[in-house]
């Protein structure tokens, strides 16, 4: 079963190629944007700045890309072949995870590789033409 993964913030598709067979699988990440605005500070320059809130939205959005990629990863654990592609820096985010707590899927991920914004049709035909191309 060979697998693709196209990722940004706001959601993953996943194209499974199981013999002749393309299904296809939004996961929604859920993570909220945060706007953070200017923090409550003094008149004083250099005086305090109100950086708890900054850390609490960090510390926040941590969590929902950690349950995120915790959804991604049990859909495409039972793959043999994994690449993961996408316009952000979120398919990086998605290896480093997978490489730090998921030993045996990380083996299977052979390439994290940068592509624009595309329709579901687009991913499903990059995914196929990518395995058919790397003879995978």
């Amino acid at each position: 079963m060979k697998v693709g993964v196209w990722i940004d913030k706001k959601e993953a598709i996943i194209v499974t190629l199981n013999h002749e067979k393309v299904r296809l699988n939004t996961i929604l990440s859920n993570i909220e944007f945060f706007h953070v605005h200017g923090g409550s500070g003094t008149r004083l320059k250099g005086g305090p700045q109100d950086v708890v809130q900054d850390r609490k939205y960090l510390e926040r959005e941590k969590h929902q890309m950690k349950r995120y990629f915790d959804d991604i990863i049990s859909e495409i654990k039972e793959a043999n072949t994994i690449v993961i592609f996408g316009p952000s820096e979120m398919g990086q985010k998605l290896h480093k995870e997978i490489e730090l707590n998921h030993n045996v899927l990380a083996g299977k991920v052979v390439e994290v590789a940068k592509a624009d914004s595309m329709t579901k049709n687009q991913i499903k035909t990059w995914v196929q033409s990518f395995f058919k191309a790397h003879k995978l």
